[in-house]
């Protein structure tokens, strides 16, 4: 995708390909241009989007569970004030011993998303250094954003049938009383009935 609307994403890209041998990337649209790495090169890639493509922005780091290819996918989301451009960096890491590259090195508040990451995901960042424990209090077991954790099981273990709740309402229910709006069929399937 090239044309006059995306020359100057094109630029930085072919500066991108120029510098690194080992990646692929693709101007999405207008201000955006996407790149995927190896984990062991996402390292000099934002350290090179920093400091010579200005993208010195660090907006979020995201993280996808590919449950079905044994993978996850962690995104690098940065932003350049300069060229008002959005770069994604893309890498793939094994599901089954998660590690990736600490960069908050590079972007102190990185340390924030990874954390966060570690703690939902399970994926362990090298040289991370903060408390384990982050958002979930005395959680055990497996992270709660990955696909293969069942959700309903835990609410069902964790809030319904826990001693001293034996007069707790569905949450749905109380809507229902409080609203006298029936639920939608969508939402049947999830009540404790």
């Amino acid at each position: 995708m090239s044309n006059e609307k995306t020359q100057n994403e094109q630029i930085i890209l072919d500066k991108l390909f120029e510098s690194f041998s080992n990646i692929e990337g693709s101007v999405r649209r207008e201000r955006r241009i996407e790149l995927k790495v190896s984990k062991d090169h996402v390292l000099s890639v934002l350290l090179y989007a920093k400091e010579q493509l200005s993208f010195f922005h660090l907006s979020h780091i995201s993280c996808v569970d590919w449950l079905e290819d044994n993978q996850f996918e962690l995104i690098y989301i940065l932003w350049s004030h300069e060229t008002q451009m959005q770069l994604f960096v893309k890498i793939l890491i094994d599901r089954e011993k998660p590690v990736a590259p600490n960069i908050d090195y590079i972007w102190r508040h990185a340390n924030t998303y990874e954390r966060e990451i570690r703690e939902m995901y399970g994926i362990e960042f090298k040289g991370l250094v903060g408390e384990q424990e982050f958002i979930l209090e005395d959680w055990e077991g497996m992270p709660p954003m990955r696909r293969d954790f069942d959700t309903k099981e835990y609410a069902e273990e964790t809030f319904f049938d826990r001693p001293g709740r034996e007069d707790a309402k569905d949450v749905r229910e109380e809507i229902i009383e409080r609203s006298r709006e029936e639920l939608p069929d969508f939402a049947k399937k999830y009540s404790r009935d």
